[in-house]
């Protein structure tokens, strides 16, 4: 019977890996705070029945 050769699975882990694990959280704080600013703007409006704004 032929054995498997075994592989290891630890993988170091290098800055490079580290800094695009920080941009990508920082990316999606960015898209997250400008996302939640738009619907925050688009709440006032309908609550104060601003109509000139969606036409």
């Amino acid at each position: 019977m032929p054995k498997a050769a075994r592989i290891s699975t630890s993988i170091p882990v290098s800055s490079a890996s580290q800094s695009s694990d920080n941009s990508d959280a920082t990316q999606l704080v960015t898209v997250a705070l400008f996302s939640g600013i738009g619907l925050l703007i688009s709440l006032v409006a309908v609550i104060l029945g601003i109509q000139g704004v969606w036409f």
